[in-house]
């Protein structure tokens, strides 16, 4: 596949360099469409989304981030990921508040995150997240031909369509995730 979002970087099929992901993104490729997921390496000081896209040329517009959320209700933890273009915000106050049917909710702490995702921060991402948890989708990312998200680590970034990733087992399309 060629991707014209990846500026100046190489990308290589994912599901050849596992070494270029987390094991759970590894893990879960194996179950997806490899040949619609491309990988390349970066520079791990520079994953943040805007520093990546200003150094490497690729647009803003076309990164999505994957943000880990926990919810509390009547001392029930509820922990959920939800993804939206970098040039947005997740409404996690209104409506994941709403979809995880819990009085308040915020952005889960990083270590707890990164624990129980087994990825690194700054490079989680909806590949290979744990199965019970629910993905939240913005309708943005779903319809966007191809994206640039996390590896699981921050020495890479993956390049797959949203489709794809509307795709993947726990994932809920919302319209009106992101403001």
């Amino acid at each position: 596949m060629t991707w014209t979002i990846a500026g100046t970087l190489t990308v290589l099929p994912a599901a050849e360099h596992p070494e270029l992901l987390a094991e759970p993104v590894a893990k879960a490729i194996t179950d997806l469409d490899a040949t619609r997921i491309g990988v390349a390496e970066i520079d791990p000081e520079l994953a943040d989304t805007a520093a990546f896209c200003e150094h490497y040329g690729s647009s803003l517009s076309a990164s999505a981030n994957c943000v880990v959320v926990l919810g509390k209700r009547g001392g029930e933890e509820r922990l959920a990921a939800c993804l939206v273009l970098a040039t947005t915000r997740a409404d996690v106050n209104g409506v994941l508040r709403k979809l995880l049917d819990v009085r308040k909710a915020s952005f889960a702490p990083m270590d707890r995150a990164v624990e129980q995702s087994g990825m690194a921060y700054g490079g989680i991402t909806p590949v290979g997240l744990p199965a019970d948890w629910p993905l939240y989708i913005d309708a943005a990312v779903a319809a966007a031909p191809e994206l640039v998200i996390g590896s699981g680590i921050r020495g890479s970034k993956l390049f797959v369509p949203g489709d794809l990733l509307a795709a993947l087992p726990t994932a809920q399309v919302v319209d009106g995730l992101a403001r």
